[in-house]
């Protein structure tokens, strides 16, 4: 079912958009062919076909999962100004 301009006016006026009237006329025949285009979509038959999550059938590249740095924590909180427990003491800020 095509709109018609007054329908394309209305949903204008509901997204505060201002359109003037050759804006009119173009955004009635663009809506007009993003509904076609969806009526199109809708018509294909997609029974059986599972989603994909990519449009091409790609494998990610995938890293070993390993420690890239050396630990230095012991470094680190051997500078802290307040350390217990192997964490970091701050002041409290908030009351």
């Amino acid at each position: 079912m095509p709109l018609t301009p007054a329908d394309v006016q209305r949903i204008a006026r509901l997204a505060r958009i201002e359109l003037a009237e050759g804006e009119l006329a173009q955004a009635l025949a663009q809506l007009n062919g993003i509904f076609a285009l969806i009526a199109e979509m809708q018509a294909v038959d997609t029974e059986g076909i599972e989603p994909m999550s990519h449009a091409q059938d790609l494998l990610l590249r995938l890293r070993p999962d390993r420690a890239a740095q050396a630990d230095q924590r012991a470094e680190f909180q051997a500078i802290a100004p307040a350390v217990e427990s192997g964490l970091y003491l701050v002041p409290k800020v908030i009351e």
